[in-house]
């Protein structure tokens, strides 16, 4: 069983320096069997949110140079929306600007005024 380790040295498809050969064979199994379960499970994580990432960054880069029509109806409803959310608070700030008028010229004319039935 001792023939079988020098016959790599002797192989001429290896490199020269069998150290170097040797360490760089072993380099990617050794951080696995370093990595405790937890360390494991979170580079598996790290791996999974890289692939989204990725995912939703092509996404986003398909969206961003071609809009869809939907996208586009979608935005186009938004804005009639938020046009008739912006007309109605322009009517109720317009109403209580015009009460507190209404209350401010009324309670200083000292009970003599139309309100007093």
């Amino acid at each position: 069983m001792s023939t079988s380790s020098p016959a790599p040295d002797s192989n001429p498809t290896q490199p020269s320096n069998p150290a170097r050969g040797a360490s760089a064979n072993q380099q990617p199994q050794q951080p696995q069997q370093q990595l405790s379960p937890l360390e494991h499970e979170v580079l598996e994580e790290y791996a999974r949110l890289l692939g989204n990432l990725n995912q939703l960054s092509s996404t986003l880069s398909s969206l961003s140079t071609n809009p869809t029509a939907e996208v586009l109806d979608g935005l186009r409803g938004l804005e009639r929306k938020t046009s008739l959310v912006f007309t109605l608070l322009k009517a109720s700030v317009y109403s209580i600007v015009l009460q507190q008028e209404i209350y401010a010229g009324g309670g200083g004319g000292g009970g003599t005024g139309e309100g007093d039935y």
